[in-house]
């Protein structure tokens, strides 16, 4: 087990580092900051708990923009 950066669309957004048997993410960017200290069985997990985050932000900020412009 190794520290590995996460990225995201070509971005680096955090790291992995090892913690005991598992791996604890450390966000570097704002966007991704909900997942800080979270600890994971793979970076993999962490990747897919990136791409679930950044998916639901989206769909708020779109509900969020569509009820404004009603």
């Amino acid at each position: 087990m190794s520290k590995q950066v996460i990225e995201f669309g070509g971005e680096a957004v955090g790291v992995v580092v090892p913690d005991e048997d598992r791996f604890k993410f450390l966000a570097v960017k704002y966007h991704v900051w909900d997942l800080d200290a979270k600890r994971f069985g793979s970076a993999d997990e962490a990747r897919a708990a990136i791409r679930q985050l950044l998916a639901h932000q989206a769909v708020q900020a779109k509900r969020q923009n569509h009820g404004a412009a009603a």
